[in-house]
């Protein structure tokens, strides 16, 4: 056993000491490289400007690959379990947060739990005489294979029908192959202005509300990018610039102006696969919308 006198310790303490501030600079000043992939979409946009800006807030130097790419759920969950992906955005769930390092920051505040119903143009009066869950779970629901949503609905006795392609949906409820199509109630008017070739719409009249989070997830091989982000998505939440991002995506400012919740009859779902450690008790990541 090696003994060390009183000095000598000293100077063995001020070596660590100084040895790991140098490791905590250089780690601070090294670059980052993370790997995405997007579809394209307006949620693929917004999910990456939020890493953008948790990195930033985080301080960390960063190299943001963004690959082209349409993977269905399944596949994305494969990829990032296996290394190949660093970061992916989808609504939370029991697998996902046991095998993926969750970002627990609701990237929309909660607002995707409140969905609104896409329906073909002759279906626009379908659900005008909804008044309960019973009715409800009348009508068919189109879905992805894996979403969290799925999962959600069908423990809720609602019907649904699933596809293994988002893109597919909407051609499937062009072709009157279910009723309805839910979406995060930021979603529906970008998506159907983007079909303008289809014959869709966005219902008036009911709003399904559940809660389900939707978080940046990251490869379990990256535990100091997740700490990262999350740190640095909260002092944004804590500084404004988190909400200054949310309230002027155009899928949120759509929200306040077609949603026209104070007139839709409003139907709660449990969420079996809410996860225990699900933030709730923080009301800085969720917005009321009743207040919108």
């Amino acid at each position: 056993m090696l003994y060390l006198k009183a000095g000598q310790k000293v100077v063995l303490s001020v070596f660590l000491f100084f040895s790991s501030l140098i490791s905590a600079v250089v780690y601070a000043q090294s670059v980052t490289q993370v790997k995405v992939v997007s579809r394209g979409d307006e949620n693929a946009d917004y999910a990456i400007e939020m890493i953008k800006l948790g990195l930033e807030k985080a301080g960390r130097r960063f190299e943001l690959i963004v690959q082209d790419g349409a993977l269905s759920a399944p596949k994305m969950r494969e990829e990032l379990l296996a290394g190949n992906i660093d970061i992916i955005w989808v609504a939370t769930n029991l697998d996902m947060e046991q095998n993926a390092l969750p970002v627990r920051v609701p990237l929309y505040k909660g607002l995707l739990g409140h969905r609104l119903l896409i329906v073909h143009k002759d279906n626009a009066h379908l659900f005008d005489r909804v008044q309960s869950m019973e009715d409800v779970r009348r009508f068919t629901y189109g879905q992805g294979v894996g979403w969290p949503d799925t999962a959600i609905m069908q423990a809720n006795g609602m019907k649904v029908v699933p596809a293994t392609k988002y893109e597919g949906l909407f051609h499937m409820v062009d072709g009157k192959r279910f009723d309805a199509f839910p979406r995060g109630i930021h979603e529906p008017w970008g998506e159907v202005q983007k079909h303008k070739e289809l014959e869709l719409t966005v219902d008036t009249n009911i709003m399904l509300v559940y809660t389900m989070p939707y978080y940046l997830f990251v490869a379990p091989n990256r535990p100091e990018l997740a700490a990262d982000i999350e740190r640095g998505l909260l002092r944004a939440i804590d500084d404004g610039s988190f909400d200054e991002k949310l309230f002027n995506n155009p899928m949120v400012q759509m929200v306040l102006k077609y949603s026209n919740l104070k007139n839709r009859r409003i139907f709660k779902l449990q969420n079996p696969e809410l996860p225990p450690k699900t933030p709730l008790d923080n009301p800085k990541l969720w917005l009321d919308v009743s207040k919108l």
